[in-house]
């Protein structure tokens, strides 16, 4: 009981100290230094003149790499389906004979003979 006391105590002060720390004002700032000043006409008139900042502009020296296009995994990749696609179509054509052979919809003509030998 005397720690559950101790633990709170410290929540509160921790809570307190924190919130007393991040209040006080580091560095204020003085928003009422800026002063408007109209500009004469020939001051409007240079600005305008002035080149536009470009953002983009210094992106005119850098060249982007390009990655190649990765020919040899293509061609390994190519070989490879070329190499296995006859093993797949001949077990592909197996599965489904036996999926058709194994038919249990209806009565198939191998049934029907089995039933009648039987009797």
């Amino acid at each position: 009981m005397h720690l559950s006391r101790f633990s709170r105590l410290l929540a509160v002060l921790v809570l307190v100290s924190g919130g007393a720390a991040l209040s006080q004002p580091q560095q204020r700032r003085q928003l009422n230094s800026y002063q408007d000043t109209e500009m004469t006409l020939e001051e409007r008139n240079a600005a305008r003149a002035r080149p536009k900042s470009n953002i983009n502009a210094y992106t005119k020296d850098i060249k982007v790499k390009e990655e190649p296009i990765p020919w040899k995994a293509i061609g390994l990749a190519v070989i490879a389906f070329a190499v296995t696609a006859p093993f797949a179509w001949r077990a592909y054509k197996g599965t489904t004979r036996d999926i058709a052979a194994a038919n249990t919809f209806g009565v198939s003509s191998s049934r029907g003979s089995e039933d009648a030998s039987e009797q």
